[in-house]
């Protein structure tokens, strides 16, 4: 068993880059579908649950400790990504499509809590499953961490954002040969010519780690300092939505050309993880099922509405698939679906991840409040 509070942080360092690395380096097909930070989670949360961690004061101080710090760190440097301006530029439909998928995610959240009368257990766990079905995994640590949802409420989170998600990425693909009959159906004539100039906001050039670490605990500490004077509603969601702040301020300045935010915020990301998994001892997944349904009706709602919208609007196949799969799936999977349509595209789905880093911690932590209040 580790006692040892430097030993804890160092084993869970090691098992984040254990799976970094097979992800990054190596060819292995499952990483295609599940993403190496639910294997970090799987995995953190295994080791807690065989014991391997001591509940002592010190590594429940510690543990306390680096999740406070490293949460408002990487929404900063995660923030410092988007690029407004050139979102912007991504026309009427594109647009419209992806206002679209953001409100009729939100609509099933609101819609499955009533249809399912959920509990506030599953209301805590579902609006951080809003956090990342509208951002990312990182949106989910965020939103979960402002409304204070139990390690346990999260795993089910996580086992549910897996599973629903791997389904909806395979569904999006399947279709992709099938667009021009659906663009038949909804009218849709769309010429994208017009994005071959749009690029994501990704730097090339020499890491500016050492600046970027710096800056990020500047805004870390910053932000916790400001949360003892001034909360909304806890002191958790200030520092949340502060951080937020800080990063989007900053992606109009010249901070967003310091190359490595991104490989930095992925790596606090990781942690941020395996720290949350380290802490989550479920005895059995007992009503799990029910949670995995539910986040089914959700997306079921939410296809029909981008449906009815595209045909509405006269939308295409690819705006409403890579809107919905920026949002559901976030960066590592949307440009890959707009690649599938046209490798040109590939900025469009960067672009809709990218502005979800905003959309999912704001819109999950309204939805999430939404979802507490209904159950009370």
């Amino acid at each position: 068993m580790i006692s040892n509070p430097l030993l804890y942080l160092f084993s869970l360092a090691t098992l984040v880059s254990v799976f970094y690395l097979l992800e990054s380096k190596t060819s292995l097909r499952v990483f295609k579908l599940i993403p190496a930070v639910v294997f970090v989670y799987a995995s953190s949360m295994l080791l807690a649950s065989l014991g391997l961690f001591d509940s002592n004061a010190e590594i429940s101080s510690i543990y306390k400790q680096s999740k406070t710090n490293l949460l408002p760190a990487m929404l900063f440097l995660m923030l410092l990504q988007v690029d407004l301006r050139h979102f912007l530029k991504l026309g009427k439909s594109l647009l419209i499509a992806y206002v679209l998928a953001i409100l009729s995610i939100a609509f099933g959240f609101i819609a499955v809590a009533l249809l399912f009368n959920f509990s506030s257990s599953m209301s805590g766990a579902f609006g951080a499953l809003a956090g990342s079905w509208l951002g990312g995994t990182a949106n989910m640590i965020a939103v979960g961490s402002a409304l204070d949802v139990s390690e346990d409420a999260f795993a089910y989170a996580l086992v549910v954002d897996s599973v629903n998600y791997t389904l909806w990425v395979m569904l999006l693909l399947f279709l992709v040969p099938f667009s021009q009959y659906f663009n038949k159906f909804t009218s849709s004539s769309e010429n994208f010519a017009y994005l071959g100039d749009i690029a994501c906001s990704c730097n090339l050039g020499t890491k500016r780690y050492w600046l970027l670490i710096l800056l990020a605990l500047s805004v870390s500490f910053l932000t916790q300092c400001l949360a003892i004077k001034f909360q909304i509603i806890n002191s958790t969601t200030t520092m949340v939505i502060l951080a937020s702040l800080f990063g989007i301020l900053g992606s109009f300045t010249r901070l967003k050309d310091l190359n490595g935010a991104s490989e930095l915020s992925t790596s606090m990301l990781y942690l941020l993880i395996a720290l949350i998994g380290s802490h989550a001892v479920i005895e059995s997944f007992s009503g799990l099922g029910l949670y995995v349904l539910a986040g089914g009706c959700i997306l079921l709602i939410h296809a029909s509405i981008m449906i009815l919208g595209a045909k509405l609007f006269k939308l295409d196949l690819f705006s409403i698939a890579v809107a919905s799969l920026a949002n559901i799936g976030g960066v590592a999977s949307a440009p890959i679906l707009a690649a599938a349509y046209n490798k040109s595209l590939v900025s469009v789905g960067v672009l809709m991840a990218i502005m979800g880093y905003i959309i999912g911690t704001f819109g999950g932590l309204l939805v999430g409040n939404i979802l507490i209040g209904m159950s009370k």
